[in-house]
């Protein structure tokens, strides 16, 4: 399928800084290894969403091109070399996420928590966002996360239930759903996060029931955007979603009564993380 003219994206300068700094800590993005076509705008920033764990994830959803593999044992180090890339790059925030480690018996939830450590002793006054994996629904390994006091916690549904077996065959919606649900029951002050895609078959109904379902987990802050291959052993796009579509489902999780939501066919989870933070935070 040819792409419509509202998914291409233009060029940006100041990348290559970015990279150099990534490249000279050896700390890896989810903005390179997942192929996302916003890394020009974030990059140039610069700003970047930092992958913990290694680049090997432990399961092979479809949508993801992200390589799976038997992962590296965790480097010790990765958490100091990742706090340095943030203040090299001069972050006031930093977004943290992971490959999935169902090797582990916490599934890397003691490695998210340095990593927060980490920065928090070089960034002093950084806001910390964490997105993780389900941690096979381990809830120590959950508290353990939340006990590191990251400033919002996300969690991606990713698809509508009935698409999991083809999109997301070793996870399970409901489980996802409780993490968001658990987070918020220890600690209700904390701001939550999810998102998923659309473009892969769902209907539009699918969706409503999904966004009634964060809601309904009392998520916060939800956030919708097209599915584009990353490549050819990914699953294709069923459908390219107009963006009036997209500002169609926008109003109606508003409505639902969402603190913030960002649908448009470019949102990724953690686009523009730091400015919808502070609009949160300020309302």
């Amino acid at each position: 399928m040819r792409l419509p003219e509202w998914i291409k994206v233009k060029g940006f300068n100041g990348i290559h800084d970015t990279k150099r700094i990534l490249r000279h800590h050896n700390v890896t993005t989810v903005c390179e290894e997942a192929r996302c076509p916003n890394i020009g705008k974030c990059y140039a920033k610069p700003t970047a969403t930092f992958m913990i764990l290694g680049s090997k994830c432990t399961r092979n959803c479809g949508f993801c091109s992200v390589a799976s593999s038997r992962p590296e044992h965790p480097d010790p180090e990765e958490p100091v070399r990742v706090a340095q890339a943030a203040k090299e790059m001069g972050l006031k925030y930093v977004v943290i996420t992971s490959v999935t480690r169902d090797d582990l018996p916490d599934g890397g939830a003691g490695h998210f928590a340095s990593t927060v450590h980490a920065i928090r002793n070089k960034l002093s006054d950084a806001k910390i966002e964490v997105l993780t994996p389900d941690f096979r629904g381990n809830i120590g390994a959950l508290m353990v996360v939340l006990s590191s006091l990251p400033d919002i916690f996300g969690h991606n549904v990713e698809t509508v239930p009935r698409l999991y077996p083809v999109v997301r065959n070793r996870a399970d919606y409901t489980r996802s759903l409780h993490v968001l649900k658990y987070v918020k029951e220890m600690m209700p002050d904390m701001h939550t996060k999810s998102g998923f895609m659309l473009g892969l078959g769902e209907t539009l109904d699918e969706v409503t029931d999904v966004l009634n379902d964060l809601c309904n987990a009392r998520c916060d802050s939800v956030t919708m955007g097209q599915y584009l291959r990353p490549s050819k052993k990914n699953l294709p796009v069923v459908e390219y979603i107009s963006p009036e579509i997209f500002e169609r489902l926008r109003n109606r999780a508003l409505d639902m009564g969402f603190k913030h939501v960002a649908s448009s066919p470019l949102v990724r989870s953690s686009l523009d993380a730091e400015e919808i933070f502070t609009k949160v935070t300020s309302e």
